[in-house]
């Protein structure tokens, strides 16, 4: 296919190449110099002012390689100097920026290069990012014509470029395989979350431009078959290439993206995935049904409905687009594409030796001598000629269906060959994924099992320990209170022991002073009978005197008598008294030994227990601090899944939030587009619209006070602030396209008030996504600037804007 047009050359005019190497040929600076005036020959043909599709054999040339000559190869357009400076050096000098035709040209063959041209076409082209930038915004200035289209076109083509610069392991094409789609995101979650991203801006692009060449045609008639509609449909086909790849690749990665996120984190991702399937699908069908295309490239169809990446078996069930390009019609114009077949050694001496039958061996020696070669007159050599033309061409028209018809069948059996490819790697992905998600769900399950039975066990075991613990501090409290009632009884017998001893003691002591009562009255009698005696000796001559003082004492002694026999019967019953209260404290002595002994008992008995008790307690403070050691555990544990729930909590705000800055900038860029200067609105739109941004500002408001009291309540902050960044994105888009429609103070007080908002809920948004500013976001800022949106709009009311 690289080298179909030097063979066509050759072929086509045989006899100028034989007498050219005949004579010797020249030399490869000749041959250098002779390519760059035919690139750029080629470039000038494709890139015109004509408003017709640009030819595809000009294309390829730019593109492909090709062989002038039968020994010394040269590589035609970007694949001869590997890169892009010559096609540079040609577009520089055209006038892009003063023919939006010719500019329109350029970005449809600048895209095919991009697609097909040699690697290094990308690295030469990023010094040119800049002035395609400068051009769009240009172009982007007229309404009308291909003034918006070549706008929207180098877009894309910048979008492009910086795509493969960030994604290096994507090619030009976009054609990659399931194995280096993995290793382009390195199988990291987060790299495939970013490359979906960058995948869908890209897909929009393509989208945006679809959709502005369809809205530039008119439908109503058949546009298809006329050069100016042609013109603008061409660059479709590589947009369809484009969108087939890209659709095919998010599809997949949002599979592999849900089965590594929850579903909550990727619903912005789902709703952008939808939008973008029904514009394709629709695109997809309306393209198919126009002439141009079917006599073109077989465009597939998208099925009734989008995948379900909630279910992971659905990809399954996914088939990757695949576009068909016949061999024959690249474009109606064009050449037919096909794999060059090399003149060998064989063919070339074949050709020689028929030549010089024809023209005779002395041709060789001298090719300029017409008049002696075979003594043949000039009219049998013209006719000679003629018929060699005649042969070649009817050979060359044979060659050309022989080489279609094998280019047909080996497209077709290469997208055969890609399909079963695509479905085997898909059977195959899907059959590890069942195997993975059954392994985790076996371990899981066996988990469980373990968790269950130990839980169950520990329960039981805590169980038995509250009742046995339960039914020793019963045990315990009635020991106690047994003990109580011994000890009560035993101080009230060592009371009463006390009194009778104290009884004893004082009768006792009254039974000594009757005695030495009883021994001083002896004494004392003793003492007056000797003293009687004496005095009677003595005084035997006062006898009377004696007689009535010993009539006297006898009467005293009597007294006497009669005082010591009181006391003796005192006595008497003191002592009964004592013997009975001898008896009792036996009696109470023997009853205190018996309570004692008792007691000794009850209190082996109760040191018996406590033992039993204390052994027990040890062994549930064994078996408590194994629960608690598992108790701990399970906490640590929990706190760690707490911990990483809070952390995913903080990346999913964070992400949401990065998300509703990048919809709320996006607004703000296309306020700038001059895409969107067309664009109209009504000022009840814009007081609608104003109204559910401050709303839903006040519910965030609320929503971020409960996130900031506590932080589970971050389910509540993420629809809010999803909802507040697309509301306040409409709002500004809705009041930009109102001021288009007002008058030019009110309009530019509106403009200003919207970029303003924007800004606002921009920094608003930053806060909260940076943790260390996040309790100090304040969203009244964008509050009030609503406010003040809804103010201008209501002193406008329905006619004054």
């Amino acid at each position: 296919m690289d080298r179909v047009s030097s063979t066509m050359k050759q072929v086509s005019n045989p006899l100028p190449k034989v007498l050219s190497r005949r004579a010797g040929g020249g030399g490869l600076e000749a041959e250098r110099e002779s390519f760059e005036r035919a690139q750029t020959v080629s470039i000038n043909k494709a890139i015109n002012a004509q408003e017709v599709a640009v030819k595809e054999k000009h294309a390829r040339n730019i593109l492909l390689k090709a062989s002038l000559g039968t020994r010394t190869p040269c590589i035609l357009g970007t694949h001869h100097e590997k890169g892009a400076q010559t096609f540079w050096s040609v577009v520089n000098r055209l006038p892009l920026s003063g023919n939006a035709v010719l500019c329109w040209k350029f970005c449809h063959v600048f895209h095919k290069l991009l697609r097909d041209g040699h690697s290094n076409v990308l690295k030469d082209s990023m010094r040119y990012k800049n002035e395609l930038s400068d051009m769009s915004r240009m172009w982007g200035h007229l309404s009308e014509g291909y003034g918006q289209l070549c706008s929207i076109y180098l877009k894309l083509l910048r979008t492009k470029m910086e795509f493969h610069t960030k994604n290096p392991r994507f090619p030009g094409n976009l054609q990659m395989s399931d194995r280096q789609l993995d290793e382009a995101g390195e199988n990291d979650v987060n790299n495939f979350f970013q490359l979906t991203v960058e995948m869908f801006d890209y897909l929009e692009c393509e989208l945006n431009l679809f959709q502005t060449v369809f809205s530039s045609l008119d439908m109503s008639r058949s546009v298809s078959v006329t050069a100016a509609g042609q013109c603008r449909l061409a660059p479709l086909i590589q947009v369809i290439l484009d969108c087939s790849h890209l659709y095919d690749y998010t599809v997949k990665l949002l599979f592999k993206l849900h089965s590594c996120l929850p579903a909550d984190t990727l619903q912005g991702h789902r709703d952008r995935f939808l939008e973008q399937f029904r514009k394709l699908k629709d695109l997809f069908y309306r393209s198919s049904n126009l002439q141009y295309f079917k006599q073109l490239i077989q465009i597939p169809q998208l099925p009734e409905n989008p995948p379900n990446f909630l279910r992971a078996s659905a990809l399954s069930e996914h088939i990757s687009p695949v576009v068909v390009i016949p061999a024959e019609a690249s474009s109606p114009d064009s050449e037919p594409i096909t794999d060059l077949v090399d003149m060998d050694a064989a063919s070339q001496s074949l050709f020689d030796n028929k030549f010089d039958d024809i023209f005779g061996s002395s041709f060789s020696c001298d090719p300029f001598n017409f008049n002696s070669q075979n003594g043949m007159s000039k009219d049998d050599k013209d006719r000679l000629i003629e018929q060699l033309y005649r042969e070649i061409t009817a050979l060359k028209e044979e060659l050309e269906n022989f080489k279609a018809e094998s280019a047909r069948g080996a497209v077709q059996l290469r997208g055969r060959a890609s399909e079963l490819e695509a479905e085997l790697a898909e059977q195959q992905h899907l059959k590890q994924q069942a195997q993975d998600e059954s392994e985790f769900l076996r371990t899981e399950l066996e988990e469980l099992k373990k968790q269950r039975e130990d839980t169950e066990k520990a329960q039981r075991s805590l169980t038995e320990i509250e009742r046995r613990a339960q039914a020793n501090e019963q045990r315990y409290s009635k020991l106690k209170e047994k003990y109580s009632e011994l000890v009560q009884n035993h101080a009230d017998l060592l009371r009463k022991n006390a009194e009778v001893t104290k009884q004893i003691t004082v009768a006792r002591q009254a039974q000594g002073d009757v005695e030495q009562e009883k021994k001083e009255l002896e004494d004392s009698f003793q003492r007056v009978s000797e003293q009687a005696q004496r005095k009677s000796l003595e005084q035997a001559e006062v006898l009377e005197t004696l007689k009535r003082e010993l009539a006297a004492s006898r009467q005293e002694l009597q007294v006497l008598q009669g005082t010591l026999e009181s006391s003796t019967q005192a006595r008497t019953e003191q002592n009964t008294r004592i013997a009975n209260l001898e008896q009792e404290r036996d009696r109470l002595s023997q009853a205190a030994e018996q309570h004692s002994n008792k007691m000794a008992a009850l209190q082996a008995e109760l040191q018996q227990l406590q033992d039993t008790l204390s052994h027990e307690q040890k062994s549930s403070r064994t078996e408590l601090e194994m629960l608690q050691t598992q108790l701990r555990d399970k906490e640590n544990t929990e706190q760690a899944l707490q911990q990483r729930l809070a952390e995913e909590q903080l990346s999913l705000l964070q992400g949401t939030v990065h998300e509703a800055k990048r919809m709320v900038q996006d607004s703000l860029t296309r306020m700038e587009d001059p895409a969107h200067v067309s664009c109209t609105g009504s000022a009840d739109c814009l007081l609608s619209q104003t109204l559910a941004a401050s709303e839903c500002a006040e519910r965030l408001q609320d929503a971020y006070s409960k996130y900031l009291s506590d932080g589970a309540a971050v389910g509540s902050l993420l629809p809010c602030l999803a909802l507040f960044a697309h509301l306040v994105s409409n709002t500004l888009l809705q009041g930009s396209a109102t001021s288009h429609v007002a008058p030019v103070e009110p309009a530019d007080r509106l403009l200003e008030l919207c970029k303003q908002c924007g800004s606002e809920a921009v920094s608003y948004l930053s806060t909260l996504q940076d943790p260390g500013m996040v309790a100090s976001a304040d969203c009244s800022l964008v509050t009030a600037c609503l406010g003040q949106i809804s103010a201008i709009g209501e002193v406008g009311g329905p006619g004054g804007l």
